[in-house]
C-alpha cells in the first residue's frame, strides 16, 4: 500500500471536496481503495492468527464508506478526509478501526456511544466487576498507548438502577466505552507500520473482550 501516494489524494480531495474532482480522480480513488482493501485483507489474515477468538474482516467488508453522511449531518463536506475500516468485527461487538487521514491517524476500538441496551449491559458489567475493567485500565503499558477512556459526554449523576457513592461511579457515567492510540503521519510511511498496528491491537484486546463479554450477557 503506498500511503504516501493516499495522503496526496486525501490532501487534494480536500482542497477540492466537490463531486466534480471527484470524478475526473476517480480511476484514481478505486485504485488506492483496491489497495486499501488488499492491505486490509493481508492485516486482517496476520492478526486472525494472534488469538482464537478474532472474527474474521475481510478488506470489502470492514473499509468504510468515504462519502459523508449528509442525511444526517447536512453541514459536513460531500467526502470524508481519511479512508477508514473496522478489522475484528463480530456482530454488535466492538470492533478494531483503523484511521488514515491528512487530518488525524488513530487506531481505536470500543463502544462510542452504544443503544441503551448495550450500554446497560456495559454498566451492569462494570457494576458485577469493574475491577477487572479498572486493572486493565490502570496498566502502565495501557496508559501509555492510549491514556484511558476517550473523552465524550458523561452524565452528571449515577445512571438509574446504580448508587452515587457506587465504587465505581466514574465508570458508570460513561457514555461511551472506548479508547484510541493517535499516529503520526511519519509512522504511517515507515516500514513497521503493521508491527505497530499489531502492537496497540494486542495492547487493547482485553479491554475490547471486557467489553463483549459484558454486552453480551
Amino acid at each position: 500500500m503506498n500511503f504516501k501516494d493516499l495522503f496526496n489524494f486525501l490532501a487534494q480531495l480536500q482542497q477540492n471536496n466537490n463531486k466534480e474532482w471527484m470524478d475526473a480522480n476517480r480511476k484514481w480513488y478505486k485504485s488506492l481503495r483496491n489497495d486499501f482493501i488488499v492491505w486490509l485483507d493481508d492485516l486482517d489474515l496476520t492478526m486472525a492468527q494472534l488469538h482464537n477468538d478474532y472474527f474474521p474482516t475481510p478488506g470489502k467488508r470492514g473499509i468504510n464508506r468515504i462519502n459523508n453522511n449528509l442525511m444526517f449531518h447536512p453541514h459536513k463536506p460531500i467526502y470524508k478526509d481519511h479512508f477508514g475500516a473496522g478489522l475484528d468485527k463480530a456482530p454488535n461487538s466492538a470492533d478494531f478501526y483503523i484511521e488514515i487521514g491528512v487530518k488525524q491517524c488513530l487506531l481505536a476500538g470500543g463502544f462510542w456511544r452504544p443503544e441503551p441496551k448495550t450500554l446497560r449491559s456495559i454498566r451492569d458489567g462494570i457494576d458485577y466487576n469493574g475491577e477487572e475493567l479498572q486493572e486493565i485500565l490502570d496498566r502502565p503499558s495501557f496508559k501509555k498507548l492510549f491514556g484511558g477512556l476517550y473523552e465524550d459526554e458523561k452524565l452528571t449523576n449515577a445512571p438509574k438502577g446504580f448508587a452515587n457513592d457506587h465504587t465505581h461511579i466514574q465508570l458508570l457515567r460513561n457514555k461511551t466505552f472506548a479508547v484510541e492510540h493517535q499516529l503520526r503521519m511519519e509512522e504511517v510511511l515507515q516500514n513497521d507500520f503493521k508491527e505497530k498496528i499489531i502492537e496497540v491491537y494486542m495492547e487493547m484486546l482485553p479491554f475490547r473482550q471486557y467489553l463483549n463479554n459484558s454486552a453480551s450477557v
